[in-house]
């Protein structure tokens, strides 16, 4: 997919506000002091973080995206820093975080993809660090969207260099999909970074 392309109009996936299961995330105390927003899109969660108090950097492929996030950052007054960079390069970051947020980033990506994903955000997590992977998952009945993943695709990912934390159910709001709804089934994955693998 070009993703400059999609956001030349609003994609389903931006509301307009953080996804409930992050705000949720952001208010169990789950999430170090530095973030990093993988897959930002155009920073609603990233700033909801940075107004919680975090450090949070956010980072996205598509320049017109991190555009829109830096309009908003200014406007909000808030310091989160925005780059374009693609979440399977971790050099092009050049610093690791306590935490790293993925809403709706993991579910695009291909077999090979998920592969690099995973090394990606070991490199860019500190040990001992959390990441948090909000995914459609394959409740979620075929027709629109993204990718379903499953549990066991989450575990068979994130297997070498994690901790699985938990896996549990979670919804994934949209703008609406070819049915109407506004909510998809997803999965709210976290992973520890281990200090060695």
């Amino acid at each position: 997919m070009e993703w400059d392309a999609a956001y030349r109009g609003q994609p389903l996936w931006e509301i307009g506000r953080s996804q409930p299961a992050v705000v949720e995330l952001a208010e169990s105390g789950r999430l170090g002091h530095s973030v990093l927003d993988a897959g930002c899109g155009t920073g609603e969660n990233a700033l909801l973080l940075a107004e919680r108090g975090h450090e949070v950097w956010g980072i996205d492929v598509s320049e017109l995206a991190i555009e829109r996030a830096m309009m908003k950052t200014h406007a909000r007054r808030l310091p989160v820093v925005f780059l374009v960079a693609n979440v399977v390069d971790a050099d092009a970051v050049g610093r690791t975080f306590d935490s790293v947020v993925d809403s709706g980033c993991f579910h695009t990506l291909s077999d090979s993809e998920r592969v690099a994903y995973s090394a990606s955000m070991r490199a860019l997590t500190e040990p001992g660090g959390s990441l948090h992977v909000l995914c459609f998952s394959e409740l979620e009945p075929p027709g629109w969207g993204p990718r379903r993943v499953t549990q066991a695709e989450l575990r068979d990912t994130f297997a070498e260099g994690w901790t699985e934390l938990e896996i549990v159910p979670a919804h994934y709001e949209t703008r609406g999909s070819r049915e109407g709804r506004t909510e998809a089934f997803a999965w709210l994955a976290s992973f520890r970074r281990t200090a060695t693998a």
